[in-house]
């Protein structure tokens, strides 16, 4: 059994999973039937950390699962191959699934923590035409 180790106890390098055994289908596992390990914040909200917030525009997305792939907090839920929304309470803001973002313009943008949703949906950019 693995001891329990505080944030700053961890060895440099060393790999924390994110689940306890393996997972056959995550993307039909629901999040409260996966085995996660203590090391995850799944356990633990962490939404509080943020300063800036990741904002889903679905009029752009491409269901690529990009954003799902790359969140190192498995805090984009996805269902049958498709983006519904983030989970907050464990998104740490730090903006990975914006960055791989292919879409133009993206689907996920960064606001500030503070703003509404609807506010930031509102002031998202057009779509960048290309010159021929």
């Amino acid at each position: 059994m693995a001891e329990n180790r505080g944030w700053d106890e961890f060895d440099a390098g060393a790999i924390l999973f994110t689940f306890n055994e393996k997972v056959d289908n995550i993307a039909t596992t629901l999040a409260e039937d996966r085995p996660y390990s203590s090391s995850s914040s799944f356990t633990a909200s962490v939404g509080d950390w943020r300063i800036e917030k990741p904002i889903f525009n679905k009029d752009y997305c491409i269901d690529c699962q990009f954003c799902w792939i790359y969140c190192p907090d498995v805090s984009i839920i996805a269902r049958d191959k498709k983006m519904i929304g983030i989970d907050f309470d464990h998104c740490k803001g730090c903006g990975i699934c914006v960055e791989v973002c292919p879409t133009n313009p993206k689907s996920l943008l960064m606001f500030g923590e503070h703003l509404d949703d609807d506010e930031c949906l509102a002031s998202w950019p057009e779509k960048d035409e290309k010159e021929v």
